[in-house]
């Protein structure tokens, strides 16, 4: 048993050379199985605005992105033995990154920015996350500044009748500290459209972040860990389009 609610919007502007482009999503969602009550399948807050000018090639623009994401509630790793442990919160973290670069955008469905001088901020204010130094940060503080290179693409096509697939990719290298270690987050979601009301989506989140500090057992004994991360939404709902 499952219940999500998702709100996603686009908001876009263009004039003459100058365009804007800007998308926000909400969604919240929990699930029910045999043995384990509920716990949520879903808890996201993400912004992104991305104003562009037209060089003289037709695809390709002087870009300023910035990225902004959060969740809404508490989050936390289930044990074997029944415990819970908390490993994050609203604003715990949030991820803000905006820099300058260039992009390629064919369409408002197909598109890549890369920004080589990209800032990002990483807050942790729950204060049990900052004192373990959750998410890159210095024990006890409640906000890490990272200077390096970051990517966004975006590319969704109908592959049937009725049916579209929506790709989200996002990377981060960190110029100041190991930037082999690359942050990234991938998103590939499936619609379906039943009729004009209703639609059934399927979704999977691939997350790797170096600086995650996700609470585990070994043998026992308790340890952190940046672990690959993986999420999958599957649901049917109510579409309004406005």
């Amino acid at each position: 048993m499952a219940a999500n609610l998702v709100l996603d919007y686009d908001f876009n502007y263009k004039k003459g050379k100058w365009s804007w482009d800007n998308k926000a999503i909400a969604g919240y969602g929990i699930s029910k199985q045999n043995g384990t009550g509920w716990r949520k399948n879903d808890d996201r807050l993400i912004l992104n605005s991305l104003l562009g000018y037209q060089t003289d090639s037709k695809y390709w623009l002087y870009t300023f992105y910035t990225n902004f994401q959060t969740q809404f509630t508490k989050g936390y790793n289930y044990n074997a033995d029944g415990t819970r442990t908390l490993i994050s919160a609203p604003f715990a973290p949030a991820y803000l990154t905006f820099g300058p670069g260039f992009a390629y955008k064919k369409n408002d469905n197909f598109r890549i920015n890369i920004s080589p001088a990209a800032i990002k901020y990483t807050f942790v204010t729950n204060d049990s996350l900052s004192n373990l130094g959750s998410f890159g940060v210095a024990p006890g503080e409640k906000h890490l500044f990272q200077f390096g290179a970051s990517l966004d693409a975006y590319y969704k096509a109908n592959i049937a009748t009725n049916i579209s697939i929506e790709n989200i990719l996002k990377m981060y290298s960190d110029y100041l500290k190991q930037p082999q270690n690359i942050y990234l987050d991938y998103t590939l979601n499936l619609f379906m459209k039943v009729n004009k009301f209703v639609t059934v989506n399927g979704g999977v989140e691939l997350i790797n972040d170096p600086l995650a500090k996700i609470p585990v057992l070994n043998n026992g004994v308790p340890e952190t860990h940046s672990l690959f991360q993986v999420k999958q939404i599957f649901g049917a709902g109510l579409t309004y389009k406005f």
